[in-house]
Order: structure tokens, then sequence, then C-alpha cells
């Protein structure tokens, strides 16, 4: 894979990033994103390290910039500088979760069985999306108080403004019942593509529902002529597997450290 497929796909999550805050502070190596309509979504109350910085200070410099804040998250995008960082942020009581690029580089799959549309969230509480959304959010985050639920849900409507194109889109039942979901950002000017919260709610696991979804955005995807079509996996968790199996080959990696 190209060098510059990998810098093309991390400009894009920082401009996307950039994009979709309600307001941008620039820090030494970064920026802040900030959003308190949503203050429970560490994705959009976070800070981006791009480089270059101090690994050693990098803790004091997050607990600077988000003392406001009840918590800590910082992704760090340079490839060099990720890695070094794991250390101090551990010893400053951070988790760690390795993000991994993957690019789709197999053939744009056939047109899927299920039914996908783009969908709207919805108004609240009736929109389909947002049901289903807001039930899979409570089933993972039981004992999350409404809040919580509220914000992790609602921040899709940021989203909106993070790409020239953002769709949500949605696989059905017979009965029309939303099965599984995922957001699609197309950059057509750019060629680059993000699937992006690829998501099955529980009754409806291993019914090919996602499969559906993410052929579904992958044909969209090249339709609108983003040759470059990526997504983010976490390499500890099952899915990066499962999206290998399905033409994504990993490019990189980037470095998520929170505290809460």
């Amino acid at each position: 894979m190209p060098r510059d497929d990998l810098q093309r796909v991390q400009d894009f999550r920082l401009s996307f990033a950039r994009r979709q805050a309600a307001e941008v502070r620039e820090v030494p190596g970064g920026f802040l994103v900030l959003d308190g309509r949503y203050a429970r979504s560490h994705e959009h109350n976070q800070l981006h390290i791009v480089g270059p910085a101090d690994p050693e200070g990098l803790p004091a410099l997050a607990d600077e910039a988000m003392a406001f804040l009840p918590h800590r998250q910082i992704t760090v995008h340079d490839q060099a500088l990720g890695p070094l960082c794991v250390p101090p942020f551990e010893r400053a009581g951070y988790r760690h979760v390795t993000e991994v690029l993957m690019v789709h580089t197999g053939p744009v799959p056939r047109a899927p069985a299920a039914d996908v549309v783009e969908r709207e969230l919805g108004p609240d509480p009736h929109g389909p999306l947002r049901r289903a959304v807001t039930a899979q959010q409570r089933r993972w985050m039981p004992d999350a108080d409404e809040q919580t639920t509220h914000d992790l849900v609602e921040r899709r409507t940021a989203r909106l403004a993070g790409a020239d194109q953002v769709l949500f889109l949605a696989a059905h039942d017979d009965n029309g019942e939303i099965t599984s979901w995922a957001d699609l950002y197309l950059e057509p000017a750019a060629g680059i593509a993000q699937i992006e919260e690829v998501v099955t709610a529980e009754p409806y696991l291993r019914r090919g529902y996602a499969d559906a979804v993410v052929s579904s955005a992958l044909r969209r995807a090249a339709a609108a002529g983003c040759a470059l079509r990526f997504l983010v996996a976490d390499q500890d968790d099952w899915p990066l597997r499962w999206y290998g199996r399905r033409g994504f080959t990993a490019i990189g990696r980037t470095h998520v450290f929170s505290r809460f």
C-alpha cells in the first residue's frame, strides 16, 4: 500500500475531527476538540496529537489542556510517536487501545441480499434508527445514566458536518425492523471514504446483516468515485479479523489513551 494512502487516511481523520467539532483549540503538537452538546462523548471532547511532541510530557499537557473535563482521551496519530507514548501514559494511569487503519483492497462486493437504505437519525424519540441505536447503546451500557446514553446517540448529528457527504446506512429484516447500521463518510473530490461504527443489534447477530451494510457502503463509496476506502478497527477485538476476511488490509496504527 503506498505511503501516501496512509497520509491521506490520517489527513481525512484529522479534518473530520476538526470539521465536526463545536470548538477547536490548538495545543503544542496537536489540537483539542470540544462539543458541550455531547459532553459525555469522548470522541467529541478529546486531544489529537500529530507531533512533534515529547512523549514523556504528553500526560502533563493533557492535564493542562483538559483540566476542566472529567475525563481524558488522547489519540496519537503519528506512527512513530504513538508506541513511545505507551509507557508514560500507562504510568499515569491511562488505558491504552491500538487502532488499526484498514483500507479495502478487495473487489467491490455485489449488491447485498438484505435491504440497505439511507436513514436519518429521525425525531426523538420515534425515529427508527434512533430507536435501534438507543436500544443497542443501553444493551452495551445498562448502568449508564440517561445523559450519557443521549450524548452517545445524538452525537451522530455532529458527524454530519465532518465530511462533504455523511450517510447513515441501515439494513432491515422482512418486517422492516432495523437490524444493522453504519456511518459512511464521503469526500468524492478527494477520492476517499470512511466506513465507521458498523453495528448489528444483538437480536439479529450472525444473520449477514453487517455484511450487507458493509457491502452497501463499499458500493456507494465506489459509485461516488472514492477509490480509497477505509475503516478503523480495534487491534485486540474480533472485528479486525472479520474485516480482513472481507478485503480490508492494515496500513497503519493510531494509539488512544483514556482515563476516567
